[in-house]
Protein backbone atom coordinates (compact mmCIF):
# COMPACT_ATOMS: atom_id res chain seq x y z
CA UNK A 1 0.00 0.00 0.00
CA UNK A 2 0.99 3.87 -0.22
CA UNK A 3 -0.03 7.09 0.34
CA UNK A 4 -1.28 9.73 -1.38
CA UNK A 5 -0.37 8.96 -5.01
CA UNK A 6 -0.81 5.27 -6.64
CA UNK A 7 -1.74 3.21 -9.63
CA UNK A 8 -5.53 4.96 -9.05
CA UNK A 9 -3.51 8.46 -9.46
CA UNK A 10 -4.73 10.17 -12.67
CA UNK A 11 -2.63 13.01 -13.28
CA UNK A 12 -2.30 15.99 -15.03
CA UNK A 13 0.52 18.45 -16.09
CA UNK A 14 0.61 22.27 -15.45
CA UNK A 15 2.81 23.32 -17.99
CA UNK A 16 3.15 20.46 -20.12
CA UNK A 17 4.05 21.97 -23.21
CA UNK A 18 7.57 23.87 -21.10
CA UNK A 19 10.89 22.34 -21.39
CA UNK A 20 10.57 21.04 -17.52
CA UNK A 21 6.74 20.15 -17.92
CA UNK A 22 7.52 17.65 -21.30
CA UNK A 23 10.59 16.33 -19.84
CA UNK A 24 9.09 15.20 -16.87
CA UNK A 25 5.71 14.29 -18.14
CA UNK A 26 7.81 11.72 -20.05
CA UNK A 27 9.97 10.82 -17.46
CA UNK A 28 6.78 9.68 -15.16
CA UNK A 29 4.65 8.25 -18.13
CA UNK A 30 7.50 6.07 -18.81
CA UNK A 31 7.92 5.21 -15.11
CA UNK A 32 3.87 3.63 -15.69
CA UNK A 33 2.47 6.46 -13.59
CA UNK A 34 -0.97 7.27 -15.46
CA UNK A 35 -0.72 10.90 -17.07
CA UNK A 36 -4.01 11.45 -18.15
CA UNK A 37 -3.66 15.06 -19.55
CA UNK A 38 -1.75 18.24 -19.82
CA UNK A 39 -2.70 21.83 -19.34
CA UNK A 40 -1.09 24.67 -21.08
CA UNK A 41 -3.43 27.82 -22.00
CA UNK A 42 -3.54 28.24 -25.31
CA UNK A 43 -2.54 25.00 -27.00
CA UNK A 44 -5.46 23.05 -26.00
CA UNK A 45 -5.82 20.25 -28.78
CA UNK A 46 -1.72 19.30 -28.91
CA UNK A 47 -0.45 16.04 -27.67
CA UNK A 48 2.79 16.19 -25.62
CA UNK A 49 4.40 12.61 -25.45
CA UNK A 50 0.67 11.29 -26.81
CA UNK A 51 0.03 12.86 -23.89
CA UNK A 52 -3.70 14.85 -24.50
CA UNK A 53 -3.68 19.04 -23.82
CA UNK A 54 -6.05 21.00 -22.94
CA UNK A 55 -6.71 25.17 -21.98
CA UNK A 56 -7.83 24.96 -18.52
CA UNK A 57 -7.81 22.37 -16.04
CA UNK A 58 -11.14 22.56 -15.60
CA UNK A 59 -11.41 21.18 -19.18
CA UNK A 60 -9.00 18.10 -18.12
CA UNK A 61 -10.40 17.08 -15.20
CA UNK A 62 -14.04 16.65 -17.53
CA UNK A 63 -12.38 15.25 -20.09
CA UNK A 64 -10.37 12.73 -18.22
CA UNK A 65 -11.22 12.87 -14.31
CA UNK A 66 -7.87 14.20 -13.51
CA UNK A 67 -7.66 13.64 -9.32
CA UNK A 68 -3.27 14.71 -9.00
CA UNK A 69 -1.76 17.51 -10.55
CA UNK A 70 1.77 18.49 -11.02
CA UNK A 71 2.95 22.05 -11.56
CA UNK A 72 5.89 22.90 -13.69
CA UNK A 73 4.96 27.08 -14.24
CA UNK A 74 7.22 29.91 -13.63
CA UNK A 75 7.11 30.90 -10.23
CA UNK A 76 5.40 34.42 -10.48
CA UNK A 77 2.61 32.33 -11.55
CA UNK A 78 2.33 29.41 -9.78
CA UNK A 79 0.26 30.23 -6.90
CA UNK A 80 -2.86 31.16 -9.83
CA UNK A 81 -2.28 27.45 -11.14
CA UNK A 82 -2.30 25.69 -7.22
CA UNK A 83 -5.77 27.76 -7.57
CA UNK A 84 -6.78 26.65 -10.74
CA UNK A 85 -6.10 23.07 -10.07
CA UNK A 86 -8.01 23.72 -6.29
CA UNK A 87 -10.56 25.38 -7.59
CA UNK A 88 -11.12 22.43 -10.51
CA UNK A 89 -11.79 19.67 -7.94
CA UNK A 90 -8.20 18.17 -8.46
CA UNK A 91 -7.90 16.31 -4.75
CA UNK A 92 -3.96 16.54 -4.58
CA UNK A 93 -1.60 19.39 -6.25
CA UNK A 94 2.22 18.69 -6.14
CA UNK A 95 4.15 22.38 -6.83
CA UNK A 96 7.69 21.50 -7.94
CA UNK A 97 8.08 25.34 -9.39
CA UNK A 98 11.02 27.06 -7.08
CA UNK A 99 11.38 30.79 -6.22
CA UNK A 100 7.13 30.91 -5.09
CA UNK A 101 6.60 34.09 -2.89
CA UNK A 102 5.83 33.31 -0.10
CA UNK A 103 2.87 35.84 0.29
CA UNK A 104 1.77 34.11 -2.91
CA UNK A 105 1.52 31.14 -0.69
CA UNK A 106 -0.08 32.68 2.31
CA UNK A 107 -2.69 33.55 0.16
CA UNK A 108 -3.36 30.25 -1.15
CA UNK A 109 -2.99 28.29 1.90
CA UNK A 110 -6.83 29.18 3.41
CA UNK A 111 -8.18 28.85 -0.03
CA UNK A 112 -6.79 25.21 -0.19
CA UNK A 113 -8.50 24.62 3.43
CA UNK A 114 -11.48 25.49 2.26
CA UNK A 115 -11.29 23.58 -0.94
CA UNK A 116 -10.37 20.52 1.09
CA UNK A 117 -6.96 20.46 -1.32
CA UNK A 118 -4.03 18.71 -0.24
CA UNK A 119 -0.69 20.51 -1.18
CA UNK A 120 3.12 18.60 -1.60
CA UNK A 121 5.28 21.78 -2.13
CA UNK A 122 5.76 24.23 -3.52
CA UNK A 123 10.05 24.35 -4.03
CA UNK A 124 9.82 20.46 -4.04
CA UNK A 125 10.76 17.56 -5.91
CA UNK A 126 7.77 15.41 -5.71
CA UNK A 127 6.72 12.18 -4.01
CA UNK A 128 6.72 8.57 -5.17
CA UNK A 129 5.09 4.92 -4.69
CA UNK A 130 7.56 2.71 -5.92
CA UNK A 131 6.42 1.06 -8.40
CA UNK A 132 2.60 2.58 -8.64
CA UNK A 133 3.26 5.89 -9.52
CA UNK A 134 5.77 8.71 -9.22
CA UNK A 135 4.51 12.58 -9.25
CA UNK A 136 7.73 15.03 -9.76
CA UNK A 137 11.43 14.75 -10.50
CA UNK A 138 12.44 12.18 -8.44
CA UNK A 139 14.85 9.29 -10.19
CA UNK A 140 12.53 6.34 -10.62
CA UNK A 141 15.38 3.94 -10.41
CA UNK A 142 16.91 4.33 -7.28
CA UNK A 143 13.90 3.40 -5.19
CA UNK A 144 12.10 0.11 -4.36
CA UNK A 145 9.42 -1.08 -3.22
CA UNK A 146 8.63 -1.78 0.41
CA UNK A 147 7.63 -0.97 3.44
CA UNK A 148 9.84 2.02 4.37
CA UNK A 149 8.03 5.44 5.28
CA UNK A 150 10.68 8.41 3.98
CA UNK A 151 9.66 12.26 4.23
CA UNK A 152 12.28 15.09 3.36
CA UNK A 153 12.06 18.68 3.24
CA UNK A 154 15.49 18.19 1.14
CA UNK A 155 15.64 17.01 -2.36
CA UNK A 156 18.87 16.20 -2.52
CA UNK A 157 19.03 14.09 1.04
CA UNK A 158 15.94 12.21 -0.59
CA UNK A 159 17.90 11.10 -3.12
CA UNK A 160 20.75 9.96 -1.17
CA UNK A 161 18.83 8.53 1.58
CA UNK A 162 16.88 6.32 -0.45
CA UNK A 163 20.17 5.21 -2.49
CA UNK A 164 21.30 4.22 1.05
CA UNK A 165 18.40 2.49 1.89
CA UNK A 166 17.42 0.53 -1.42
CA UNK A 167 21.74 -0.61 -1.67
CA UNK A 168 20.73 -1.71 1.65
CA UNK A 169 17.57 -3.98 0.69
CA UNK A 170 15.11 -1.43 2.12
CA UNK A 171 12.26 -0.75 0.12
CA UNK A 172 9.84 2.28 0.74
CA UNK A 173 6.36 2.65 0.48
CA UNK A 174 6.24 6.39 -0.07
CA UNK A 175 8.57 9.24 -0.52
CA UNK A 176 7.67 12.37 -0.28
CA UNK A 177 9.69 15.64 -0.52
CA UNK A 178 8.14 18.11 1.04
CA UNK A 179 10.00 21.05 0.09
CA UNK A 180 12.25 23.75 1.92
CA UNK A 181 10.05 26.85 1.83
CA UNK A 182 8.51 28.40 4.92
CA UNK A 183 5.02 28.53 3.77
CA UNK A 184 3.91 25.02 2.23
CA UNK A 185 1.28 22.48 2.21
CA UNK A 186 1.54 18.53 4.05
CA UNK A 187 4.31 18.70 6.25
CA UNK A 188 5.64 16.40 8.98
CA UNK A 189 2.56 16.14 11.10
CA UNK A 190 0.16 15.11 8.71
CA UNK A 191 2.70 12.95 6.38
CA UNK A 192 3.29 11.46 9.87
CA UNK A 193 0.04 10.95 10.56
CA UNK A 194 -0.54 9.10 6.55
CA UNK A 195 2.06 7.10 7.60
CA UNK A 196 0.79 5.76 11.14
CA UNK A 197 -2.54 4.82 9.19
CA UNK A 198 -1.46 2.84 6.25
CA UNK A 199 -1.06 -0.96 6.91
CA UNK A 200 1.82 -1.66 4.87
CA UNK A 201 3.95 1.21 6.01
CA UNK A 202 6.27 -0.69 9.40
CA UNK A 203 8.84 2.36 9.87
CA UNK A 204 9.48 5.88 8.54
CA UNK A 205 12.43 8.04 8.22
CA UNK A 206 12.04 11.56 8.81
CA UNK A 207 15.02 14.38 7.18
CA UNK A 208 14.88 17.32 8.98
CA UNK A 209 17.15 20.64 8.72
CA UNK A 210 18.14 23.56 10.85
CA UNK A 211 15.89 26.66 10.86
CA UNK A 212 12.29 26.91 12.37
CA UNK A 213 10.48 24.37 14.68
CA UNK A 214 8.87 21.50 12.73
CA UNK A 215 10.92 18.91 13.60
CA UNK A 216 10.49 19.70 17.73
CA UNK A 217 6.63 19.65 16.92
CA UNK A 218 6.91 16.27 15.12
CA UNK A 219 8.95 15.05 17.62
CA UNK A 220 6.45 15.93 20.08
CA UNK A 221 3.71 14.55 17.60
CA UNK A 222 5.38 11.09 17.38
CA UNK A 223 5.35 10.83 21.12
CA UNK A 224 1.80 11.52 21.32
CA UNK A 225 0.39 9.77 17.90
CA UNK A 226 2.76 7.81 16.63
CA UNK A 227 3.41 3.80 17.32
CA UNK A 228 5.36 2.96 14.21
CA UNK A 229 9.42 2.91 14.60
CA UNK A 230 10.94 6.37 13.20
CA UNK A 231 14.18 7.47 12.85
CA UNK A 232 16.11 10.70 11.49
CA UNK A 233 18.77 12.75 10.37
CA UNK A 234 18.86 16.62 10.76
CA UNK A 235 20.99 17.81 8.08
CA UNK A 236 23.06 21.74 8.83
CA UNK A 237 25.04 20.42 12.06
CA UNK A 238 27.66 22.83 11.49
CA UNK A 239 25.69 25.40 10.11
CA UNK A 240 26.62 29.07 11.62
CA UNK A 241 23.96 31.09 13.05
CA UNK A 242 22.23 33.81 10.97
CA UNK A 243 23.22 32.52 7.55
CA UNK A 244 20.55 30.98 5.82
CA UNK A 245 21.75 27.20 4.19
CA UNK A 246 20.11 26.78 0.69
CA UNK A 247 16.54 26.97 1.58
CA UNK A 248 14.51 29.63 2.95
CA UNK A 249 13.23 28.53 6.01
CA UNK A 250 17.03 27.12 7.03
CA UNK A 251 18.19 29.44 9.21
CA UNK A 252 19.09 29.53 12.52
CA UNK A 253 17.76 32.66 14.40
CA UNK A 254 17.49 34.38 18.08
CA UNK A 255 19.19 31.39 19.90
CA UNK A 256 16.60 28.30 17.84
CA UNK A 257 16.31 26.48 15.08
CA UNK A 258 19.50 24.64 15.75
CA UNK A 259 20.12 20.89 14.87
CA UNK A 260 21.18 20.08 18.06
CA UNK A 261 17.85 21.45 19.53
CA UNK A 262 16.33 19.11 16.48
CA UNK A 263 18.37 16.04 17.69
CA UNK A 264 17.76 16.32 21.34
CA UNK A 265 14.16 16.92 20.49
CA UNK A 266 14.06 13.26 18.65
CA UNK A 267 16.25 11.62 21.22
CA UNK A 268 14.18 13.01 24.09
CA UNK A 269 10.81 10.43 22.42
CA UNK A 270 12.95 7.73 21.95
CA UNK A 271 13.40 8.56 18.06
CA UNK A 272 17.13 7.26 16.78
CA UNK A 273 19.18 9.98 15.07
CA UNK A 274 21.65 8.87 12.14
CA UNK A 275 24.84 11.20 12.32
CA UNK A 276 25.31 11.00 8.76
CA UNK A 277 23.14 9.65 6.03
CA UNK A 278 24.86 6.05 5.68
CA UNK A 279 23.62 5.02 9.41
CA UNK A 280 20.15 5.13 8.65
CA UNK A 281 19.72 1.67 6.91
CA UNK A 282 21.29 0.01 9.78
CA UNK A 283 19.02 1.70 11.85
CA UNK A 284 16.17 1.05 10.37
CA UNK A 285 17.47 -2.50 10.50
CA UNK A 286 17.39 -2.30 14.17
CA UNK A 287 13.98 -0.43 15.25
CA UNK A 288 12.13 -2.96 12.88
CA UNK A 289 13.74 -6.07 14.73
Amino acid sequence: MSILVNQNTKLLVQGVTGRDGSFHAGKMKAYGTNVVAGVSPGKGGMEVDGIPVFNTVEDAVKATGANASIIFVPAPLAADAVLEASEAGIELVIAISEGVPTLDMVKVMPYLAKKGTKLIGPNCPGLISPGEALVGILPGNIFLKGNVGLMSRSGTLTYEMVYQLTSNGIGQSTCVGIGGDPVAGLYYLELLQMFQDDPDTKAIVLIGEIGGDAEERAAQYIQDHVTKPVVAFIAGQSAPPGKRMGHAGAIISSGSGTAEEKIKAFENVGVKVAKIPSEIPDLIKQVLK
